[in-house]
């Protein structure tokens, strides 16, 4: 253990601070899962309603969750820092219009977008294809346990 670690360690035992310990994810749980996939998700999907036509926040998020059928419906939490960092990034511009008297930001793709959503595509078809091995994988597994009559 290096000297900083064991100085850490030290002084915070003798603050009488216990280590913080993290409770490990439960992997057999849909929610976790289903939790995880929606975070990857959200910027591809953000993209891909951006890529069909410029929107603001509001439009975005009510568009990803029509697209998907109610399998992603990002927050405003979400979005709003996905678009600052696609900003940052170049990936889309945004304008200011003003609609019934209020104003709001109006976020558009830029050639960068489309192409980082074509990127996007062509990624998410390489795990769709590795997700579709897989389940026949599990599917395989299942019948030759059935045939067997075993269990596990």
């Amino acid at each position: 253990m290096s000297k900083s670690v064991t100085r850490t360690a030290t002084k915070s035992r003798a603050a009488g601070l216990r280590p913080v310990t993290k409770q490990a994810p439960d992997y057999t749980s849909r929610a976790y899962w289903n939790g995880t996939i929606k975070m990857s998700l959200s910027k591809f999907f953000i993209l891909s309603v951006l890529h069909q036509q410029p929107m603001h926040g509001y439009d975005i998020a009510s568009a990803v969750e029509k697209t998907t059928k109610g399998c992603c419906s990002p927050t405003e939490g979400t979005i709003y820092p996905a678009l600052r960092e696609f900003e940052e990034g170049g990936y889309v511009t945004s304008a200011s219009e003003i609609v019934q008297g209020r104003e709001r930001k109006v976020y558009a793709l830029t050639a960068r977008g489309r192409a980082a959503f074509k990127v996007a595509v062509e990624s998410w078809m390489e795990i769709t294809e590795c997700l579709t091995d897989s389940r026949n994988v599990v599917t395989r597994a299942a019948r030759k346990s059935a045939k067997s009559g075993t269990c596990c």
